[in-house]
């Protein structure tokens, strides 16, 4: 079968949404609102179709992104997303043509890392991608939680405000970059992303909900965190039963984090609360004075990491001790039987992370650079990918088989290095 994969045009946007909505198992046709987010969301020269006799079958587009590391500083990162095959087009090698070419120019371009939400999980390790961060989610009952809305105030002297969607456009992005700064994993957002979030800028033809913001104000009057969120009207015999859902919370201090949290466990007809997406270690349930009123009802891997320039990948962030390590990283060229335990991929480890590097490390940066010396780990691009942000441990990689301690302790020493005190975080789909 003859299939053409190439680079869209403007002319090729319809059937490729359309080649997009099928893969996602979504009603065909695109609207005019869907057609015209689109071309403005997308950088046409970065996003790939297959073509089967005219008809796009397949689809494949990235983006710079900017994703934030320990320390506070932020790499670059080519972004994937819309990955699709269709059905009918399944297990004939679209994807590998694809991404392949993409993870060749990101590499050339000087990218240090490649980024993605995998939908499915058995998919991408093959292509050295490693589940870099975690998302909790968790339904709070209320009237168990044993908050009590006459002491739920800000208790750092500052305040809590209602503000407009249009106020929260021009007061949030500035706030999440101050956030970035001070916790790591969280992928940039875009004027696109601040405008589509906020009504400004319809992804589709479905009406759109306005939700609620709110701010959290320092004694000082800065604004240091922000939550959104909806809620549902439901009664049952005269009461209130209504669920509120958290669509965003972040804040630049722990205090902020639970200023804003109490806010909302006090609002008045509000029975429960869904948190949405939150890192494993989230203040809650513990900020609650009965934490067993939260219930996990959602714990999942998010973003996936696959390095691309090792040297530049570890010397962007800080480590918590001092220390070296050798690594030995195995990268396929391709797609091969598996890159998620030691020697898994194609022979020859010849993609654009393989090699071997020396790690010398502390609290006020790193440096890394190739090297002869002997290993301490052996491990593939993936499994170096789930450990870069600090939130996997060697040791237990390496009780699953994926990391190979090549000196005794090695696995240990990695840990101390990489490991970090809070896990990382990223609760944006893209």
């Amino acid at each position: 079968m003859n299939l053409d994969v190439r680079t869209i045009t403007e002319d090729d946007l319809p059937n490729w949404v359309r080649a997009r909505r099928t893969g996602y198992v979504l009603p065909p046709t695109p609207g005019r609102t869907e057609l015209a987010f689109r071309r403005e969301l997308m950088d046409l020269s970065r996003a790939q179709g297959a073509f089967d006799a005219g008809r796009c079958v397949a689809t494949y587009r990235s983006f710079t992104q900017r994703i934030s590391v320990p320390g506070g500083a932020s790499v670059t990162a080519n972004a994937v997303s819309n990955v699709s095959v269709s059905a009918t087009h399944r297990r004939r090698g679209l994807l590998s043509r694809m991404i392949d070419r993409d993870l060749r120019e990101a590499a050339e371009r000087g990218d240090a890392a490649a980024t993605l939400i995998a939908a499915e999980y058995p998919i991408y390790g093959r292509f050295g991608f490693g589940p870099a961060t975690r998302v909790t989610e968790w339904e709070v009952d209320v009237a168990r939680s044993g908050v009590d809305p006459r002491h739920a105030g800000p208790g750092d002297g500052g305040r809590v405000d209602y503000v407009d969607v249009s106020e929260l456009r021009e007061l949030g992005p500035a706030l999440y970059e101050r956030v970035r700064a001070v916790r790591h994993g969280l992928v940039d957002r875009t004027d696109v992303w601040w405008r589509r979030n906020t009504g400004a800028l319809p992804m589709d033809d479905a009406p759109w909900t306005e939700p609620f913001a709110v701010v959290h104000r320092s004694a000082e009057g800065t604004v240091d965190g922000l939550l959104v969120f909806t809620a549902d009207d439901r009664w049952e015999a005269k009461l209130p039963h209504q669920t509120a859902t958290v669509l965003d919370l972040v804040a630049v201090s722990p205090a902020a984090e639970r200023a804003l949290w109490l806010f909302l466990l006090s609002v008045d007809w509000i029975t429960s609360v869904r948190t949405g997406y939150r890192a494993p270690d989230d203040l809650l349930p513990d900020l609650l004075p009965d934490p067993r009123a939260a219930r996990v009802v959602m714990d999942a891997d998010l973003l996936w990491l696959r390095p691309l320039d090792v040297p530049a990948l570890l010397r962007s962030r800080t480590y918590a001790v001092g220390g070296s390590l050798v690594l030995d990283v195995t990268d396929p060229a391709g797609p091969g039987p598996s890159s998620g335990s030691v020697g898994g991929g194609r022979s020859g480890s010849s993609g654009p992370a393989a090699g071997r590097f020396l790690l010398d490390a502390g609290p006020d940066g790193a440096t890394c650079t190739r090297t002869t010396r002997p290993a301490d780990l052996t491990l593939p691009a993936a499994v170096l990918g789930s450990l870069f942000l600090g939130g996997e441990s060697a040791v237990r990689l390496a009780a699953l088989g994926r990391v190979a301690e090549e000196r005794p302790g090695a696995a240990g020493r990695a840990d101390a290095l990489l490991r970090t005190g809070r896990r990382p975080w990223c609760a944006d789909i893209f």
